[in-house]
């Protein structure tokens, strides 16, 4: 007896996930969404931050310096410049894959499995970017490690809800064969 073949990883769950003529994703959407969520992103790096070395940092010995405020603005600016490479770069591979996408009445939509996938591969991409951000500018490993792990959880929420939201907006798909853009 034959075994059914297994699904691959990154194909279609289902026929109607594989469309014949599935919708476009037009580059500035992804430029759009990368913009939308590093706004996001930074408050969020910029809040953490000086929390963390305001804080935190007298536990790993380092003193207050009255510039908590200046530094955490250092990680969270080189952060826009660093994470929206990254994060374009993020997109435009997972839009070579086709799975977990499908076409409902001429619109793409992502399912939640490939917005959880995405979630934790870009926050394993992100989360390395701002340790080493944070150590650079702190000089302090352990705060460091402190400011990218906590932002692990706070970031893989804000990323799940933004995936989410993005991922029902027809903003930049051509659908196929109309030439027309939502």
């Amino acid at each position: 007896m034959r075994e059914k073949p297994e699904t691959p990883i990154f194909g279609p769950e289902a026929k109607v996930l594989d469309p014949t003529h599935p919708p476009q994703v037009k580059q500035w959407r992804r430029i759009v969404k990368a913009v939308s969520w590093r706004a996001v992103g930074t408050v969020d790096t910029f809040v953490l931050s000086f929390l963390l070395i305001t804080y935190l940092g007298p536990l790993f010995g380092r003193e207050p310096q009255g510039n908590q405020a200046h530094v955490a603005g250092l990680i969270a600016i080189t952060e826009v410049a660093t994470k929206l490479v990254l994060y374009f770069l993020h997109e435009w591979i997972w839009d070579r894959f086709r799975w977990g996408v499908a076409s409902k009445k001429g619109r793409r939509r992502e399912t939640i499995r490939r917005s959880s996938v995405k979630t934790v591969t870009w926050r394993a991409i992100a989360s390395a970017d701002t340790v080493m951000l944070a150590w650079l500018y702190t000089g302090n490993i352990e705060t460091a490690l402190s400011i990218g792990g906590l932002e692990i959880f706070t970031k893989m929420t804000l990323y799940f809800v933004h995936e989410r939201i993005w991922a029902r907006l027809p903003f930049g798909i051509e659908r196929h064969g109309t030439g027309s853009s939502t």
